[in-house]
């Protein structure tokens, strides 16, 4: 479905090291010197779901295919972007075209990396890229308010829906907070409203901590800062070592195993930003399973069936009859699809079903 999540921060906190890792590719050049990424780098990953290989194991799969999800490594920013600085304008527009941020903020210290602002300060560092993002939004949505005002006069349907919305964001900008912070409310049309508008703002974010290898276990002074600052805007982190996945990316799957008990790691940080970068896009996952392969595929949360039955082929969802439809608990304690009709826990469902994550799905269509 091309969702995207873009890797931003300010120049040489690991971003491209960060994305390196993340798509085991040296694709995007890591160097110790700002703007050492200058056109956006994207590369598609895998998503973590143990569930798949269990789902193939009872399938009798001979392949298994997990669902992806893309990360952009996107120009460092500096202080003046919304002006025009360094590489503002590309930086600014790089964003617009992806549906969520991980901002990347250095949460090391260490004298051979140059720190553009010449101090460690991570929450200092997102205020500077927040503050960036919020005057290119505020300037932008200035005119376009004007603009929707002057059409709600004469009676323009579509500017007299927008402008409330609109003006709420307006005057969160300029009280210094983020449009999203409209999205904490449970109304539907506004969140959808506020999307539309493609606010730099609105996009959910994921602070990543990138700390020293000696503090990816247990975090430290610097990331402990950004958790509090993460949870008064109730936007989501994760704390790791870039360095640490990048040696990751290099070993074969049983030295990595060894390498993370020696490092006192459960899991790869890398597993858990990808889950969380899923999570952040507001995306489920539902099964397709036989002989042949057991496949994840990802759809919206709140996705009807006929659209779920679309990821796979267009044709399933334009001559979509009914979805044979297994929990995926059921799945796993009855042994297989078999089973779980003999026990009646295969339901078949219709157009108007709402898929829920890990649904193992079988579709009926007609062409």
């Amino acid at each position: 479905m091309g969702f995207r999540c873009g890797i931003v921060g300010l120049p040489n906190v690991g971003k491209s090291t960060l994305f390196n890792a993340l798509t085991r590719t040296a694709a995007a050049q890591a160097a110790n010197y700002p703007f050492c990424t200058i056109e956006p780098n994207s590369g598609e990953v895998a998503v973590p779901d143990t569930r798949l290989n269990k789902i193939a194991v009872i399938a009798k799969s001979k392949e298994t295919i997990p669902t992806r999800i893309a990360f952009v490594d996107i120009a460092g920013l500096v202080r003046g972007a919304s002006k025009g600085e360094g590489l503002g304008n590309q930086f600014l527009a790089n964003i617009r075209e992806v549906d969520a941020i991980i901002h990347v903020v250095r949460c090391f210290e260490n004298d051979d990396v140059t720190h553009v602002e010449g101090r460690i300060d991570p929450v200092a560092d997102i205020e500077t890229i927040d503050t960036e993002l919020m005057l290119a939004d505020l300037e932008s949505l200035e005119r376009r308010t004007e603009q929707a005002r002057k059409k709600a006069t004469v009676k323009d349907k579509e500017a007299i829906a927008v402008l409330p919305v609109m003006e709420a964001a307006l005057a969160l900008l300029r009280d210094g907070k983020p449009a999203r912070a409209l999205l904490q409310s449970d109304s539907a049309d506004e969140a959808k409203i506020l999307k539309s508008l493609n606010l730099l703002t609105s996009k959910p974010v994921l602070y990543v901590c990138n700390v020293a290898e000696a503090d990816a276990a247990t975090g430290n002074a610097y990331s402990a800062a950004v958790i509090e600052h993460a949870k008064a805007e109730g936007a989501g982190v994760v704390v790791f070592s870039a360095a640490i996945e990048a040696e990751l990316a290099q070993l074969a799957e049983a030295e990595a195993e060894e390498y993370l008990e020696a490092m006192g790691l459960e899991e790869p940080g890398l597993d858990r930003l990808i889950a969380e970068g899923y999570r952040l896009l507001g995306l489920i996952t539902f099964f397709t399973a036989g002989p042949k392969e057991a496949r994840a595929w990802t759809v919206p949360k709140g996705a009807k069936a006929p659209q779920a039955a679309g990821e796979i082929h267009t044709d399933f969802e334009r001559g979509f009859i009914r979805a044979q439809t297994i929990a995926y608990d059921d799945f796993i304690a009855l042994g297989g699809e078999v089973a779980a009709r003999e026990a009646g826990k295969a339901r078949d469902e219709g157009k108007e079903y709402v898929v829920q994550d890990g649904d193992v799905m079988l579709f009926k269509f007609n062409t």
